[in-house]
């Protein structure tokens, strides 16, 4: 059993929407900017640089650059999870799918450790109840810096996103499974604090 302490999302990130393109993104061979859309983002592998489009940002809003550490949030849709960013090769932002979060710099808080317990069932137990919607749901920017997260040291942090970093190592696509390769066992980490628990 891991210690921990509850925070609310806000008070450990600044949140901010995605770049608000007008209409369809538009492909530009020698665009500016890189601009992360939903295909790009996969919820065990990050951001898929390669297949990343290039863009002009035509509008008036000021960017607001991804940077590596960052983490986004895919706010729409049948599933709700997060990806914690390596460093875009190009200036890059993201499309209003996604929610844009930054760790606060007094927080002793690692990035990847907060993608982590984003998909976590119990934040995603949240989440489902917070959902809003009938034909799409969605997360609304101010009931996602409400939930909860329980953040314990910087090493019980650390030795869990080792741990998940090695079960995507180890996991492999469907095609190429055979019921006798199995992962090798790993450790299971729990957190529990005042009754939230993360497995």
């Amino acid at each position: 059993m891991v210690d921990a302490n509850i925070f609310i999302v806000a008070d450990v990130a600044h949140l901010q929407g995605g770049y608000p393109f007008r209409g369809s993104i538009e492909e530009s061979a020698n665009g500016d900017a890189l601009a992360v859309q939903m295909k790009d983002v996969d919820p065990e592998r990050g951001v898929n640089w390669h297949g990343v489009m290039r863009t002009d940002l035509l509008g008036r809003k000021q960017a607001d650059w991804l940077h590596e550490g960052d983490i986004l949030f895919v706010s729409k849709g049948a599933r709700f999870y997060a990806v914690c960013l390596d460093e875009p090769p190009l200036p890059a932002v993201c499309s209003p799918h996604f929610f844009h979060l930054q760790v606060k710099p007094a927080v002793a808080v690692i990035p990847a450790f907060i993608a982590w317990q984003i998909n976590q069932p119990p934040f995603q137990r949240q989440l489902q109840q917070a959902a809003e919607g009938t034909s799409q749901l969605s997360i609304r920017r101010p009931v996602l810096e409400s939930l909860t997260l329980a953040i314990p040291s910087l090493a019980d942090q650390q030795r869990i996103v080792i741990q998940g970093e090695l079960r995507c190592h180890f996991r492999k696509p469907r095609s190429s499974r055979t019921a006798s390769a199995k992962p090798a066992p790993l450790r299971r980490f729990r957190v529990q604090c005042s009754g939230l628990r993360c497995r």
